[in-house]
């Protein structure tokens, strides 16, 4: 999704301009490779960062803080989080390692996961490479580029043809990305993006209890369907619980099996979720997009 942003010069001036890729935007500033401006000042840090809709609204706010007198430009960098800004993408082999950063430490350090040790890189690499030609897999950094979290989609009992329009759903996040919204922004564009490709049903797997991520799955609207409370070994005796969301009501037949979404949808559904939208929403008006380019 477009940005617009400033960056803070080695001589205390702001750069403005925008962009569809923060980090890496980002990063050619301050090695030297962004703009001429930059190049020839040194590009600090980001000072300042917005979500536009699109490109055309992303030209019109690069042009408009442009033109802002300069108390008004610090005054924007003054109310801006870093770290509490957090860009969307879908996840690359290449994060491998960046996604075992966050999941690690509830492998060696919970019961939220029921592994022992941490998975290698290659095989989390292999992981992103194979879940992501199908199912979405989405990633979560602040502006600086740092891993926040990800979530991901499963297939629901691999392999058994009458499961083949449910998915198990996934989600970890750094420590101090927690209760920052960054969780929710994740979960909505994961849901909208499985619902818009045609899964039925996400269902989560959770140790047991786990108060915190109850609540957090309850409030997208799953619901537990069953507990089983001496389930996995490690720490002692741990339990599961098993929630559903529906994702597409009814009794009737599936028309078609889950595809993979069309070139752009994903990222319509990012920058959605980053404005706030939710899940029944985005993938809503990703159906009715898809409904009026059938019949132009």
């Amino acid at each position: 999704m477009p940005y617009v942003y400033m960056v803070r010069c080695e001589n205390g001036a702001l750069y403005t301009g925008w962009t569809t890729d923060l980090a890496h935007r980002l990063a050619a500033h301050q090695s030297g490779a962004g703009a001429k401006y930059t190049k020839g000042f040194g590009a600090a840090a980001l000072a300042w960062a917005e979500p536009q809709a699109d490109k055309a609204a992303a030209l019109r706010r690069e042009a408009a803080v442009k033109k802002l007198p300069k108390e008004q430009k610090e005054a924007l960098a003054a109310g801006f989080d870093p770290a509490r800004f957090a860009v969307l993408r879908p996840a690359r082999p290449a994060d491998a390692a960046e996604v075992l950063g966050v999941f690690g430490p509830y492998v060696t350090g919970s019961t939220a996961s029921f592994l022992y040790q941490v998975p290698p890189v290659e095989e989390y690499q292999r992981q992103i490479r194979r879940l992501s030609r199908s199912l979405p897999y989405l990633t979560a950094r602040d502006a600086a580029g740092r891993m926040l979290g990800y979530a991901c989609a499963h297939p629901w009992r691999y392999g058994r043809d009458a499961y083949a329009w449910d998915a198990e759903t996934t989600i970890y996040l750094a420590p101090d990305a927690r209760r920052m919204g960054v969780g929710s922004m994740l979960y909505h564009a994961l849901l909208a993006a499985l619902a818009r490709q045609g899964y039925w049903n996400a269902y989560g797997v959770l140790a047991d209890p786990n108060p915190e991520s109850e609540a957090f799955h309850t409030a997208f609207g799953f619901v537990c369907e069953g507990r089983q409370k001496r389930s996995g070994y490690k720490s002692g005796w741990q339990g599961v619980s098993y929630w559903l969301l529906a994702l597409r009501e009814g009794q009737e037949e599936p028309q078609a099996l889950p595809a993979p979404l069309a070139k752009g949808q994903m990222e319509e559904i990012l920058a959605a979720a980053r404005l706030g939208k939710g899940w029944k929403e985005m993938a809503e008006g990703s159906l009715r997009a898809a409904a009026r380019a059938k019949t132009e």
